[in-house]
C-alpha cells in the first residue's frame, strides 16, 4: 500500500472513530472538569438523611456506618453526639446528617471516569484509551510528511511534547 493510500485510510478511521466517540468524549472531559473540584463542593447539593445505627459505636465505627470520610466527633452531651455533618441522639440511635452529592448524572460520569478493575466496565475505559491512542497516532498519517502541514504538524508536536513534559515534572 503506498503512503497516498494509507494517508486516506488514516483520514477515514480517524474521521468516524472521531464521530463514534464524540459523546464519550464529552464525557470524559465533563467528569474530568468535575474530577478537578472533587475536594469542594462546587457541582455539588445538600441532602439531609436521617439514619438508624446501633446505640454504642465508637467513633471509627459510626463514620463507617454513616459512610462519612474523616468523620470526627466535635462535642458530646448527655443524649447527643455532634459531629460536622449532623448530630446521633445516643438514646434511639438516630442520627440526622448533611451530606453533599453530586446530581446523578455527574455522579455517573465521574464512576465510569474512575473506573477501575473493580467495576464491571473498567475493560470501556481501556478500548477508550487505546482509540485516543489511535488519535493521536493516526494523526500523523492523515498529511503526507512531504506537505508543509505535515511539518508545521511537528512543530506544534514537539511544543506539545514539551509542555507535557513541563507539567510531569512541576
Amino acid at each position: 500500500m503506498n503512503n497516498r493510500k494509507i494517508s486516506n485510510k488514516a483520514r477515514i478511521y480517524h474521521r468516524y472513530l472521531g464521530f463514534f466517540l464524540a459523546g464519550i468524549m464529552a464525557m470524559y472531559a465533563i467528569s474530568g472538569i468535575v474530577l478537578i473540584f472533587r475536594n469542594t463542593d462546587a457541582f455539588k447539593f445538600s441532602q439531609t438523611l436521617q439514619k438508624e445505627v446501633a446505640t454504642n459505636l465508637n467513633e471509627k465505627q459510626l463514620g463507617k456506618s454513616l459512610g462519612i470520610k474523616n468523620f470526627e466527633i466535635e462535642k458530646t452531651k448527655a443524649e447527643k453526639v455532634y459531629f460536622k455533618e449532623g448530630v446521633l441522639n445516643k438514646q434511639t440511635g438516630i442520627a440526622t446528617y448533611e451530606v453533599k452529592k453530586l446530581p446523578v448524572i455527574l455522579e455517573s460520569m465521574t464512576k465510569l471516569h474512575k473506573a477501575n478493575t473493580t467495576r464491571p466496565l473498567f475493560w470501556l475505559n481501556i478500548i477508550f484509551g487505546f482509540s485516543l491512542l489511535f488519535f493521536v497516532l493516526s494523526a500523523f498519517w492523515m498529511f503526507m510528511p512531504s506537505t508543509k502541514i505535515f511539518r508545521k504538524g511537528i512543530f506544534f508536536t514537539i511544543g506539545g511534547i514539551i509542555l507535557t513534559l513541563i507539567l510531569l515534572f512541576i
